[in-house]
């Protein structure tokens, strides 16, 4: 089951239903979905000289969102991480904020994901620049999450931190003198701390709508684990850096207005069922789709594209060689598939291009989409 096919069946609905509450990156992410890989995005007609057959390839929105999108760039940014990892213990520390929170940050998604980013961050850099938990210039890499297996909302960044900084004066990597990196309790009052002074110079029109209880009675919960070498933990983070909520797999049925998917518990290897309305289904999604131009990932410290020179001193203090493995390119693997005919194997030929077609406001190519489906199950 895909979701285009459901996201057709229920758009009129779903406009209908939230009207003008809808941003228009989610009726960007609607269109996208709806038109991939249809005659609607254009694409390329193949010819096989063997059987006679003509074979379509439309192609992709390309579209982050899309689930028939996917990038298989997590690969690719995972074997990057990898050659950066250092001979040390590293620590996995997540980032929450209150539920309480919870709607005005998804209502003003790109003021708070920067500020979560910002104040998790500040607060790292706080407690590693201490020479009683560390004593150096720090470095670490974080990940925006924001959905829960259940395609809940829980926005929350992971961070890999190695446990130690470098002292670039010394040019001495000083390890961290305790086995949980930090001490979580100050890190959870830095962050809080941090999280609201940002949020009260960056919007104090928001920042009013908060109850003061939020900022002495709720926790600011933060977590630390030691994951090892870091590479478990990176394997880890990569099934989120180029994926969405929710892939097509999970979908089991949809039927009668529901959509059935399934999903792992926390903690456990067996799969769960949930049936919602179809409704339901595209509200879920859509509340994970990122703003436009928002970047989940951020590099700090000597990872981050300022901190080459320090990186590399860090590198060259541990004797690590610079390995940079060769991956393969997908335009070429794209290109191989589409010249393989599907019903003899054989090699085809590039017969006619299809052009893609006009695009519309959000909105106007939407409400065509629906009408145009709708005259058709008729």
């Amino acid at each position: 089951m895909e979701m285009a096919k459901i996201f057709k069946d229920n758009v009129d609905e779903y406009l209908q239903k939230f009207g003008k509450k809808i941003p228009a990156n989610h009726l960007k992410v609607i269109r996208a979905i709806i038109n991939c890989r249809t005659p609607m995005m254009g694409g390329d007609v193949y010819y096989c000289e063997n059987c006679g057959k003509y074979d379509y390839s439309y192609h992709s929105c390309r579209n982050r969102h899309c689930p028939k999108c996917q990038s298989n760039d997590s690969q690719e940014w995972l074997s990057k991480q990898m050659e950066k990892l250092l001979p040390v213990k590293y620590h996995f520390v997540t980032f929450t904020i209150p539920e309480e929170l919870y709607f005005l940050c998804r209502s003003n998604q790109k003021l708070f994901y920067k500020i979560i980013f910002n104040a998790a961050a500040e607060a790292l850099k706080t407690l590693l620049n201490d020479p009683k938990w560390a004593g150096g210039k720090h470095g670490f890499v974080g990940v925006l999450h924001t959905w829960t297996r259940q395609l809940l909302y829980h926005p929350h960044p992971h961070f890999i931190v190695p446990g130690g900084a470098f002292d670039v004066e010394r040019n001495q990597w000083n390890k961290a003198q305790h086995k949980f990196l930090v001490p979580v309790l100050a890190l959870s009052d830095i962050f809080r701390a941090k999280f609201r002074d940002l949020l009260e110079k960056k919007n104090p029109q928001i920042f009013e709508q908060i109850p003061e209880n939020i900022w002495k009675e709720k926790e600011f919960v933060t977590h630390s684990e030691p994951v090892g070498k870091g590479d478990k933990a990176l394997e880890y983070l990569s099934n989120y850096v180029y994926r969405i909520a929710i892939s097509n797999n999970r979908i089991i049925k949809y039927e009668n207005g529901n959509v059935t998917f399934k999903y792992k518990p926390s903690g456990t290897n067996y799969y769960k069922y949930q049936t919602v309305t179809a409704i339901e289904f595209m509200r879920r999604f859509l509340q994970h789709v990122l703003p436009d131009g928002f970047h989940k990932i951020r590099y700090y410290g000597f990872l981050s594209a300022g901190g080459k020179k320090t990186f590399e001193k860090v590198q060259e203090y541990f004797g690590v060689k610079k390995n940079k493995s060769v991956l393969p390119q997908k335009s070429e693997f794209i290109k191989r598939e589409r010249e393989i005919c599907p019903k003899c194997k054989s090699k085809m030929i590039p017969f006619a291009s299809i052009l893609r077609k006009p695009r519309a406001p959000p909105v106007s190519i939407l409400k065509l989409i629906s009408r145009k489906y709708q005259q058709q199950t008729v």
